[in-house]
């Protein structure tokens, strides 16, 4: 999916929901450019919720039609929470669950990695990004991509992640298994799903 300019979608929504835009480099850049006061002008509701839902989009790098469906399908679910529903979706896509290993600095890097078919879940190899894993799946490197340069220092670049509860993560054989399901916590995430609820329940 082609995003754009990432320092300007990030200014315009008002959060920084690129890896890129979580730096201090970024909060000089808007230091610089004279935009930490953020919007200038009231947003009308519809506005609000519209940019919720492109905060989410965004931050989970998906195009609108794969974002909506999501969204659509946890409506038909009519469970009691459609919210956490939605973000169990997301969060429980193959590359998101990468990328909270930190097997990439980035979600498109995780995306890239799955695609190129280094990955596998319950022993078989998938090179599917958008594949759900549920609770008891296994999701390991595939022997033959273990030496790639991809994969190079990993333990370096694993030893500071913090991996969510939900995932079980042997850090010697580099194993994963999907323990639990992903619990929506307003103060980690910088998008309101109830807002984007709204939006496509119009």
């Amino acid at each position: 999916m082609i995003i754009g300019p990432k320092y300007k979608i990030a200014r315009r929504l008002g959060a920084p929901i690129f890896e890129k835009t979580q730096t201090q480099k970024y909060a000089l850049h808007l230091e610089r450019k004279g935009k930490k006061r953020g919007f200038s002008k009231a947003k009308s509701e519809y506005g609000i919720q519209m940019n919720e839902k492109q905060k989410a989009r965004f931050t989970y790098g998906l195009s609108e039609r794969q974002f909506s469906n999501y969204v659509k399908e946890a409506l038909l679910k009519k469970t009691e929470n459609t919210s956490q529903t939605i973000f169990e979706f997301l969060e429980l896509r193959l590359d998101n669950v990468l990328y909270r290993l930190g097997f990439s600095p980035t979600r498109l890097g995780s995306r890239q990695i799955v695609s190129h078919g280094h990955i596998m879940v319950n022993g078989r190899r998938v090179n599917t990004p958008s594949k759900r894993v549920v609770i008891g799946d296994k999701i390991e490197i595939t022997p033959r991509s273990l030496g790639k340069a991809i994969f190079e220092n990993l333990d370096e670049k694993t030893k500071n992640i913090t991996v969510p509860s939900w995932i079980k993560f042997d850090s010697i054989k580099k194993v994963a298994e999907i323990q639990g399901k992903p619990q929506m916590l307003k103060t980690e995430n910088m998008f309101d799903l109830n807002a984007v609820i709204e939006f496509y329940s119009r």
